[in-house]
């Protein structure tokens, strides 16, 4: 088949670049780490550039910007650096915003029940641009994009569970176990059930999987912010774990309940994840939102480079939020109050009206109420707690735009539209939108810039000072909110540096 321009015009820029490629590879060079893929022509197999295999001669390689670039070239993943494992690309990582917010809703699964048509749609651009933007770029479809990351799930869950072929189909994004057969043997040119040669997991009472990032990740550093906002009963952190409790749904809309623990391997660069068996059925959207919480997919280096002398740390990243509405609640619970007050009304309102459920952790007992059971309880039971009027109206007002589906918190959600709607709600202003973002939706510029705490670090009570200042650091502008939060107290403002 003859080679098309765009694609000699991408082979040549990978051909250009196959020196420091290699030396990547050669180092097992930590920052190309989900950015770099290696296909070995003599194997017929791609690796990481991590991956303790052998190296392999310079002339059987030929590397890739993706995963999905690799398997559309025939190759199939390693067993040994497993590609699925990888750190992700964050929503700002691809080159030009328009490529970077389709990859974004690709990994979060929009076209697992979507079209490329109803992408393009949702992105403002016409299917034909979309598709030439991919092949320009990544050399591959926005269909290539997304099977490669049904099946990567798909080979993480026949790996580390004992789930069903027909069960990890489903959770991968596949319509159909067929599908799912035909598809896995036409790539990797096996059955699914011969993959699964041998499983780790031989407690089906626990489910354990790991996660990688690109370092450095300062551990603790995000141990010590979960602690100072967790919910006892909900959450725990205890010998350097972070425990917590989850209440999920499932595809019929069932709420299923159990628990997570989430320790740091720092020698592999990886996050241990351990589930209760009760979250089989859920494990896909568990590990996604784990990866939010712990902002797996971050690339320091880039986002480091941004910000310059503000990185006094560069292992700070940027926390998520595994559930939502909790998040939105204690965003509206700390609306001008100390964190360790809003802290306790939350502790209240969960030990109140959360469902009790049993763990191998006593000191977790509870999942943080639904939004339907928030919009269910009258304002008194709130004002009960010790939650003010103006504050149980804004949290009775999210409970029912998220329990009615006008607001999605999710990985899909259209931020600006989200905030928008965030804002037309009553005790919702801009602190705590933009607060709502970088949490709950895990937007990496979003800037609460009326906060006390950056107002300290900055110098200025002038919004307009400090939004001007905010623009150097943006598309990363929420990472630096963390940085001038931790900054010293005996560092002189900002603005006064200059």
């Amino acid at each position: 088949m003859p080679v098309s321009v765009v694609q000699f015009q991408y082979i040549l820029l990978m051909d250009k670049q196959f020196s420091r490629n290699y030396q990547a590879l050669k180092s097992h060079d930590r920052r190309f780490d989900g950015r770099l893929f290696v296909g070995v022509s003599s194997t017929g197999i791609y690796c990481r550039p991590v991956c303790p295999a052998r190296l392999p001669k310079q002339e059987n390689c030929q590397f890739f910007s993706n995963a999905a670039a690799a398997e559309h070239s025939g190759f199939r993943p390693c067993k040994r650096c497993r590609p699925e494992l990888a750190p992700g690309f964050s929503c700002v990582d691809m080159p030009g915003s328009l490529l970077s917010e389709a990859c974004r809703l690709i990994s979060c699964g929009f076209l697992d029940h979507s079209t490329v048509e109803q992408l393009s749609e949702r992105l403002g651009v016409s299917s034909r641009h979309l598709r030439r933007l991919f092949q320009d770029s990544m050399g591959i479809s926005p269909n290539d994009f997304a099977l490669n990351r049904r099946l990567l799930q798909a080979v993480q869950l026949i790996t580390d569970t004992h789930l069903p072929l027909s069960e990890i189909a489903l959770q991968s994004g596949f319509k159909s176990l067929r599908s799912f057969n035909h598809l896995f043997q036409q790539k990797y040119q096996q059955s699914p059930g011969s993959w699964r040669k041998s499983v780790k997991n031989s407690d089906q009472k626990t489910i354990s999987f790991k996660l990688g990032y690109r370092p450095p990740y300062d551990w603790q550093a995000m141990l010590r912010f979960l602690s100072n906002r967790m919910i006892p009963g909900v959450e725990q952190i205890e010998d350097g774990e972070y425990r917590r409790t989850a209440r999920m749904e499932s595809a019929s809309g069932e709420p299923i309940t159990g628990w997570i623990v989430v320790s740091h391997l720092e020698d592999s660069f990886q996050l241990q994840i351990q589930l209760s068996g009760s979250l089989a059925s859920v494990m896909s959207d568990v590990l996604a939102r784990v990866r939010r919480l712990f902002d797996l997919d971050c690339d320091p280096e880039a986002i480091n480079d941004q910000l310059g002398s503000l990185v006094e740390n560069p292992g700070l990243r940027l926390p998520g939020a595994f559930d939502g509405f909790e998040m939105c609640v204690r965003a509206v619970l700390g609306q001008q109050i100390t964190v360790k007050a809003a802290h306790t009304l939350a502790t209240r309102l969960a030990t109140a009206f959360g469902q009790a459920i049993e763990t191998p952790f006593s000191e977790l007992s509870v999942t943080f109420p639904s939004p339907a059971t928030v919009a269910s309880l009258r304002q008194e039971q709130l004002g009960e707690l010790g939650v003010v009027r103006q504050r149980c109206k804004a949290i009775f007002a999210i409970a029912n735009a998220i329990s009615q589906k006008e607001i999605e918190l999710s990985a899909l959600s259209d931020i600006p539209d989200t905030l928008e709607k965030l804002q037309a709600l009553p005790g919702i202003g801009p602190w705590t939108a933009q607060y709502i973002a970088m949490r709950a939706l895990s937007w990496p510029d979003a800037f609460p810039d009326s906060d006390l705490g950056i107002i300290k670090a900055v110098g200025s009570k002038k919004r307009k000072e400090i939004l001007e200042l905010s623009q150097k650091w943006s598309p990363w502008r929420a990472y630096a909110v963390m940085h001038l939060w931790h900054r010293p107290a005996d560092r002189p403002p900002l603005l006064s540096d200059t």
